[in-house]
Protein backbone atom coordinates (compact mmCIF):
# COMPACT_ATOMS: atom_id res chain seq x y z
CA UNK A 1 0.00 0.00 0.00
CA UNK A 2 2.86 2.34 1.00
CA UNK A 3 4.63 2.02 -2.62
CA UNK A 4 1.36 2.69 -4.47
CA UNK A 5 0.78 5.91 -2.46
CA UNK A 6 4.55 6.73 -2.90
CA UNK A 7 3.43 6.38 -6.80
CA UNK A 8 0.74 7.98 -6.99
CA UNK A 9 2.82 11.06 -4.88
CA UNK A 10 5.24 11.44 -7.58
CA UNK A 11 2.75 11.38 -10.17
CA UNK A 12 0.78 14.04 -9.03
CA UNK A 13 4.12 16.43 -8.54
CA UNK A 14 4.89 14.92 -12.12
CA UNK A 15 1.40 16.17 -13.55
CA UNK A 16 2.36 19.45 -11.49
CA UNK A 17 5.47 20.74 -13.18
CA UNK A 18 4.16 20.30 -16.15
CA UNK A 19 0.85 22.72 -16.09
CA UNK A 20 2.88 25.20 -14.27
CA UNK A 21 3.36 28.60 -16.43
CA UNK A 22 7.09 27.56 -16.58
CA UNK A 23 7.56 28.04 -20.93
CA UNK A 24 6.78 24.52 -21.19
CA UNK A 25 5.03 23.50 -24.75
CA UNK A 26 1.35 24.40 -23.39
CA UNK A 27 2.65 27.66 -21.91
CA UNK A 28 5.22 29.37 -24.18
CA UNK A 29 6.96 32.43 -22.97
CA UNK A 30 5.57 35.84 -24.41
CA UNK A 31 8.36 37.31 -27.45
CA UNK A 32 8.94 40.81 -26.48
CA UNK A 33 9.80 43.49 -29.08
CA UNK A 34 11.86 46.17 -28.44
CA UNK A 35 10.22 49.10 -29.93
CA UNK A 36 11.90 52.09 -31.83
CA UNK A 37 13.29 54.53 -29.31
CA UNK A 38 12.86 58.62 -29.64
CA UNK A 39 15.57 60.19 -32.39
CA UNK A 40 17.70 63.15 -30.55
CA UNK A 41 18.27 66.14 -32.88
CA UNK A 42 21.47 67.57 -33.13
CA UNK A 43 21.89 70.24 -36.02
CA UNK A 44 20.26 72.55 -37.02
CA UNK A 45 19.70 73.19 -33.88
CA UNK A 46 16.57 74.79 -32.24
CA UNK A 47 15.99 78.61 -33.79
CA UNK A 48 18.79 78.77 -35.46
CA UNK A 49 19.71 80.69 -38.40
CA UNK A 50 21.74 78.47 -40.80
CA UNK A 51 24.13 80.44 -42.81
CA UNK A 52 26.42 77.37 -43.55
CA UNK A 53 25.66 74.45 -46.53
CA UNK A 54 26.21 74.35 -50.05
CA UNK A 55 24.75 77.53 -52.10
CA UNK A 56 23.42 75.89 -54.97
CA UNK A 57 21.53 79.09 -56.61
CA UNK A 58 20.51 82.49 -55.67
CA UNK A 59 17.17 81.18 -54.12
CA UNK A 60 18.46 77.53 -52.92
CA UNK A 61 20.92 75.55 -50.91
CA UNK A 62 21.65 72.43 -49.73
CA UNK A 63 21.00 71.93 -45.61
CA UNK A 64 22.62 69.02 -44.36
CA UNK A 65 20.32 67.71 -41.24
CA UNK A 66 21.77 65.57 -38.19
CA UNK A 67 20.60 63.69 -35.40
CA UNK A 68 21.73 60.52 -32.68
CA UNK A 69 20.98 57.01 -33.91
CA UNK A 70 17.76 55.43 -32.22
CA UNK A 71 18.06 51.77 -30.04
CA UNK A 72 15.90 49.50 -32.23
CA UNK A 73 15.67 51.59 -35.36
CA UNK A 74 15.71 50.44 -38.98
CA UNK A 75 15.17 53.37 -40.64
CA UNK A 76 14.11 57.36 -40.24
CA UNK A 77 11.36 59.07 -41.39
CA UNK A 78 12.53 62.63 -41.94
CA UNK A 79 9.86 65.73 -42.21
CA UNK A 80 10.34 68.69 -43.60
CA UNK A 81 8.40 71.97 -43.54
CA UNK A 82 8.66 75.48 -45.40
CA UNK A 83 7.04 77.20 -42.50
CA UNK A 84 6.28 80.16 -45.15
CA UNK A 85 4.57 78.30 -47.70
CA UNK A 86 3.17 75.30 -45.89
CA UNK A 87 4.39 73.05 -47.96
CA UNK A 88 6.14 69.74 -46.75
CA UNK A 89 8.51 66.74 -47.16
CA UNK A 90 9.03 63.49 -46.06
CA UNK A 91 11.69 61.51 -47.04
CA UNK A 92 13.39 58.11 -45.75
CA UNK A 93 16.95 57.14 -44.75
CA UNK A 94 18.78 54.27 -42.91
CA UNK A 95 21.34 57.10 -42.08
CA UNK A 96 21.40 59.44 -39.11
CA UNK A 97 21.86 62.65 -41.21
CA UNK A 98 20.03 63.93 -44.53
CA UNK A 99 21.14 66.21 -47.34
CA UNK A 100 18.29 68.72 -47.96
CA UNK A 101 17.81 71.27 -50.93
CA UNK A 102 15.92 74.19 -49.37
CA UNK A 103 14.76 77.82 -50.03
CA UNK A 104 17.02 80.40 -48.77
CA UNK A 105 15.53 83.30 -47.04
CA UNK A 106 13.05 80.75 -45.25
CA UNK A 107 11.75 79.38 -42.31
CA UNK A 108 12.02 75.50 -41.53
CA UNK A 109 10.40 72.88 -38.96
CA UNK A 110 11.85 69.58 -38.98
CA UNK A 111 11.44 66.20 -37.14
CA UNK A 112 12.45 62.13 -37.42
CA UNK A 113 10.28 59.56 -36.28
CA UNK A 114 11.92 56.19 -35.45
CA UNK A 115 10.90 52.89 -37.23
CA UNK A 116 11.52 49.51 -36.93
CA UNK A 117 10.81 46.36 -39.43
CA UNK A 118 10.23 44.01 -36.26
CA UNK A 119 7.39 46.24 -34.62
CA UNK A 120 4.61 49.13 -35.91
CA UNK A 121 5.33 50.90 -33.29
CA UNK A 122 7.22 54.35 -34.06
CA UNK A 123 8.62 57.38 -31.76
CA UNK A 124 8.82 60.94 -33.10
CA UNK A 125 11.37 63.18 -31.90
CA UNK A 126 10.86 66.63 -30.92
CA UNK A 127 10.65 69.54 -33.60
CA UNK A 128 13.08 72.07 -34.01
CA UNK A 129 12.95 75.44 -36.25
CA UNK A 130 15.65 77.12 -37.76
CA UNK A 131 16.06 79.81 -40.43
CA UNK A 132 17.92 79.14 -43.64
CA UNK A 133 19.99 82.25 -44.24
CA UNK A 134 20.09 84.26 -47.97
CA UNK A 135 22.75 86.77 -49.28
CA UNK A 136 21.53 90.54 -48.66
CA UNK A 137 19.86 89.51 -45.59
CA UNK A 138 20.38 91.55 -42.40
CA UNK A 139 17.23 90.74 -40.62
CA UNK A 140 14.39 87.88 -40.59
CA UNK A 141 10.77 87.68 -40.06
CA UNK A 142 9.84 85.62 -37.09
CA UNK A 143 9.10 82.09 -37.28
CA UNK A 144 5.34 81.50 -37.26
CA UNK A 145 3.91 81.61 -33.62
CA UNK A 146 2.86 78.08 -32.81
CA UNK A 147 -1.11 78.06 -31.52
CA UNK A 148 -0.84 76.06 -28.25
CA UNK A 149 -4.65 76.42 -26.46
CA UNK A 150 -7.19 75.84 -28.00
CA UNK A 151 -5.30 73.39 -30.22
CA UNK A 152 -6.53 72.11 -33.66
CA UNK A 153 -10.19 70.93 -33.97
CA UNK A 154 -10.56 70.84 -29.95
CA UNK A 155 -13.40 70.92 -27.84
CA UNK A 156 -13.40 73.05 -25.06
CA UNK A 157 -14.94 74.05 -21.97
CA UNK A 158 -15.61 77.67 -21.50
CA UNK A 159 -15.64 79.00 -18.12
CA UNK A 160 -17.86 81.58 -16.83
CA UNK A 161 -18.44 82.13 -20.61
CA UNK A 162 -14.92 82.76 -20.99
CA UNK A 163 -11.98 81.24 -22.50
CA UNK A 164 -7.97 81.66 -22.85
CA UNK A 165 -5.85 82.00 -26.10
CA UNK A 166 -2.21 80.80 -25.55
CA UNK A 167 0.41 80.46 -28.10
CA UNK A 168 4.06 80.49 -28.10
CA UNK A 169 6.68 82.82 -30.37
CA UNK A 170 10.59 82.92 -31.45
CA UNK A 171 12.93 84.50 -33.54
CA UNK A 172 16.13 84.07 -34.78
CA UNK A 173 16.96 88.02 -33.98
CA UNK A 174 15.16 88.24 -30.73
CA UNK A 175 13.63 91.19 -31.47
CA UNK A 176 9.80 89.91 -31.50
CA UNK A 177 7.58 93.15 -30.16
CA UNK A 178 4.02 92.05 -30.31
CA UNK A 179 1.15 89.47 -31.71
CA UNK A 180 -1.92 90.79 -33.43
CA UNK A 181 -4.27 88.24 -32.33
CA UNK A 182 -7.32 86.91 -34.62
CA UNK A 183 -10.64 85.41 -33.36
CA UNK A 184 -14.17 84.50 -35.13
CA UNK A 185 -16.88 82.42 -36.37
CA UNK A 186 -15.34 82.87 -39.57
CA UNK A 187 -12.55 80.83 -41.38
CA UNK A 188 -11.17 84.14 -42.30
CA UNK A 189 -11.37 85.88 -38.87
CA UNK A 190 -11.03 89.61 -38.15
CA UNK A 191 -8.30 91.04 -35.28
CA UNK A 192 -9.51 90.65 -31.72
CA UNK A 193 -6.34 92.55 -30.33
CA UNK A 194 -3.48 93.93 -31.71
CA UNK A 195 0.45 94.64 -30.32
CA UNK A 196 0.02 92.04 -27.58
CA UNK A 197 3.14 91.60 -25.93
CA UNK A 198 2.10 88.47 -24.00
CA UNK A 199 1.61 85.31 -25.41
CA UNK A 200 -1.65 84.98 -23.58
CA UNK A 201 -4.80 86.58 -23.88
CA UNK A 202 -7.38 85.36 -21.09
CA UNK A 203 -11.54 86.68 -20.39
CA UNK A 204 -12.22 86.21 -23.91
CA UNK A 205 -16.27 85.67 -24.39
CA UNK A 206 -17.30 83.14 -26.05
CA UNK A 207 -20.79 81.20 -27.16
CA UNK A 208 -21.49 77.48 -26.38
CA UNK A 209 -22.10 75.32 -29.04
CA UNK A 210 -19.75 77.40 -31.73
CA UNK A 211 -16.86 76.41 -33.80
CA UNK A 212 -14.54 79.56 -33.88
CA UNK A 213 -10.88 80.24 -35.83
CA UNK A 214 -8.18 82.08 -34.39
CA UNK A 215 -4.60 83.07 -35.52
CA UNK A 216 -1.50 84.74 -34.80
CA UNK A 217 0.45 87.50 -36.34
CA UNK A 218 3.90 88.02 -35.24
CA UNK A 219 5.56 91.54 -35.51
CA UNK A 220 9.28 92.39 -35.26
CA UNK A 221 11.12 95.79 -34.74
CA UNK A 222 12.23 96.03 -38.43
CA UNK A 223 8.79 95.44 -39.55
CA UNK A 224 8.95 91.96 -40.32
CA UNK A 225 5.75 89.54 -39.95
CA UNK A 226 4.59 86.33 -40.12
CA UNK A 227 1.23 84.69 -39.52
CA UNK A 228 0.52 81.24 -37.77
CA UNK A 229 -1.63 78.82 -39.57
CA UNK A 230 -5.50 79.01 -38.46
CA UNK A 231 -7.10 77.30 -35.95
CA UNK A 232 -10.39 75.82 -35.31
CA UNK A 233 -12.28 75.08 -32.54
CA UNK A 234 -15.50 74.04 -30.67
CA UNK A 235 -16.92 75.55 -27.45
CA UNK A 236 -18.99 73.06 -25.93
Amino acid sequence: MKRILATISIMTLLTGYGCSGGGGKDNPEPIVVAVPEKAVLISPIQNELRQQGTVISASQSTVTLKWNSAANTDTYEVSLKNLETGSSSTQTTNNTQLDMTLQRNAPYSWSVKSKSTKSTSTAQSDTWKFYNSGLGTLSYAPFPAELVSPSLNSSITATDGKITLTWSGSDVDNDIVGYDVYLDIKASPNLLKSNVSDTIIGNIVVTSGTIYYWKVVTKDSKGNTSQSATYTFTVK
